[in-house]
């Protein structure tokens, strides 16, 4: 057994060839767990042609559970045991899949409520090289299930807030059955801040976020009537991670560098219009916000770091401002077109208005030229499996 009191834990000694780890966290399971493990260890044995291992992420229970997982630890082959001192089970996959040497981390729950012949077909993209996430989704086309109507209408309004708000592709962020790949792993897990029952939520956000396939399998899954989950605040917690989300959104921070560089501008051309002209004086300032919008959308928005390809992406920004003057002088034009000598702050008005519209054009501009991820493309495939 290895106890981990800190995040991230320190690796423990495991096989040195392991293809999949499935991971279950549990807290206070001392009725099912031991059911749980022996059903999932027979199906692995006879229908999993791959290097397994099942892992109990124990989150600081305090009834049997840890005595129950030590003695599935003796009395099976393949399953280990990791102890946690703190609760919340985003920590126990965190802790988890971190130290794993596997190729692809898994968890699954506890109520093993997802029928067990959806693993294959989970695990068999992430191990090709289709895709870097798997999940199970109770909401794809051809998934049985069976749960109460407060359960199901609770779970689809989640999930239309998931595409609402945060424009999800997925369809189905909290069934307990999804699979990673290590590498991408690797790069989310770092970035993941919940600990609790959100962890899947944001995980898949930022997958989707860094450009990561997300393949979905649809699944038969049989709601647990003895679950435990407190249902009003796992939702409440849900909610605030979903505007934690919205807030950090890349198009959130780029509206928010665009105001102030709007504002910035507005005052800037007050300032400059007296001494060099309503043309020059826009074209000054919007080159010094161009600048300094471009630094900031570089950093903040799309989370680019360093000096490399820096020239490129300011030359790109250059040519990004220079379509965002078309757009504001134009503006300017068709004023003095109707009016010869407009009041300032019309001028002022209208050039605002231009430059949102510019504002929205770079974005574009930005996040499909400028700084567009290369890494959008499907992932190399692992080496050869009997999938």
């Amino acid at each position: 057994m290895q106890t981990v009191t800190d995040d991230p834990p320190r690796p423990a000694p495991r096989p040195s060839v392991l293809d999949v780890e499935i991971v279950i966290p549990v807290y206070n399971e001392e009725r099912t767990l031991a059911a749980a493990v022996y059903r999932l260890h027979d199906f692995l044995s006879r229908h999993l042609p791959l290097a397994w291992q099942i892992t109990i992420a124990d989150n600081a229970s305090t009834d049997l559970t840890p005595e129950i997982a030590q003695a599935l630890t003796d009395s099976l082959d393949r399953v280990h045991m990791l102890r946690l001192e703190r609760k919340g089970r985003g920590r126990a996959l965190r802790a988890a899949w971190s130290a794993s040497p596997a190729r692809v981390v898994a968890y699954m729950d506890v109520d093993l409520s997802t029928d067990l012949r959806a693993l294959p077909p989970l695990l068999a993209p992430l191990l090709s090289g289709h895709s870097q996430v798997a999940i199970g989704s109770r909401l794809a086309a051809g998934s049985r299930v069976t749960r109460g109507a407060k359960r199901e209408v609770i779970s689809r309004a989640y999930n239309l807030i998931l595409h609402t708000v945060l424009r999800a592709k997925f369809s189905d962020a909290q069934c307990g059955f999804k699979a990673v790949r290590a590498d991408a792993a690797g790069e989310l897990l770092p970035a993941i801040r919940d600990v609790s029952w959100f962890f899947d939520t944001e995980l898949l956000v930022l997958a989707q976020r860094r450009g990561m396939r997300i393949h979905e399998v649809a699944v038969d899954w049989v709601d647990d009537p003895d679950s435990r989950v407190d249902i009003v605040s796992t939702a409440l917690a849900d909610l605030r991670g979903v505007g934690r989300l919205a807030l950090a959104a890349p198009i959130t921070r780029f509206l928010g560098i665009g105001i102030a560089s709007t504002l910035a501008y507005a005052l800037l051309f007050l300032a400059l219009a007296g001494l060099l002209g309503s043309a020059l004086a826009s074209a000054a300032a919007l080159a010094l916000t161009a600048v300094a919008n471009t630094a900031a959308n570089r950093r903040l928005t799309f989370g680019v770091r360093g000096r490399a390809h820096l020239g490129r992406h300011h030359l790109a920004g250059l040519i990004v401002f220079l379509i965002a003057l078309g757009l504001t002088n134009g503006a300017l034009d068709v004023l003095h077109g109707l009016d010869p000598h407009p009041a300032r702050l019309l001028e002022a008005a209208v050039l605002v208005v231009a430059s949102l519209a510019a504002t929205v054009t770079r974005y574009f501009a930005l996040a499909t030229w400028v700084f567009r991820r290369p890494g959008t493309t499907p992932p190399a495939p692992l080496p050869a499996h009997p999938l």
